[in-house]
């Protein structure tokens, strides 16, 4: 009796730690999955975002008018930025920090690309593989790079060049 009792004990303490399991895993494949789908959904934003930013470059106010719309422009933009911050969405550093083409997880299995060299060029400012020019922001949600920034890096400084003076 004391054995089966033993036994039965041991079966419930197991099906009890499967269960833990399973709601733990659940958990975290839900959490996952909600991550997911806002990052996907953002992720579609970020093109408005981006339209936004180039419009903003483009607005020249030369009348009253003019300047009532550039207002009214900029309230929904900074509108839209505050919620874009409100769910944790930040922009990547990017101009004087140094050049990330990886970035792994923990586990260093899924690798993103932090940052998108599309361009490199001398620099007698930035030390070689610094940043020197964003040309599209890159954004992460929490852990999660939603898009990289498109930037120009720096090659350093470029070869010395040698003058000789002559005196006669």
């Amino acid at each position: 009796m004391c054995e089966e009792l033993s036994v039965e004990r041991d079966r419930v303490v197991r099906i009890s730690a499967d269960f833990d399991n399973f709601r733990k895993r659940t958990d975290r494949e839900r959490s996952s999955l909600v991550t997911n789908a806002q990052g996907e959904v953002i992720e579609n934003f970020l093109a408005v975002l981006d339209n936004f930013e180039r419009a903003k470059s483009q607005i020249k106010v030369e009348s009253e008018a003019e300047e009532k719309i550039n207002n009214s422009y900029q309230s929904i933009y900074k509108q839209f930025v505050e919620i874009l911050g409100s769910v944790g969405v930040v922009p990547v550093e990017t101009v004087g920090k140094p050049f990330d083409p990886l970035v792994g997880n923990q586990a260093g299995l899924n690798f993103s690309r932090l940052h998108e060299a599309i361009m490199r060029e001398e620099s007698t400012i930035y030390d070689e593989g610094v940043v020197v020019e964003e040309y599209r922001k890159g954004f992460k949600l929490g852990d999660r790079l939603l898009r990289p920034s498109m930037v120009k890096v720096s090659a350093g400084p470029g070869p010395v060049q040698v003058q000789i003076s002559l005196k006669w």
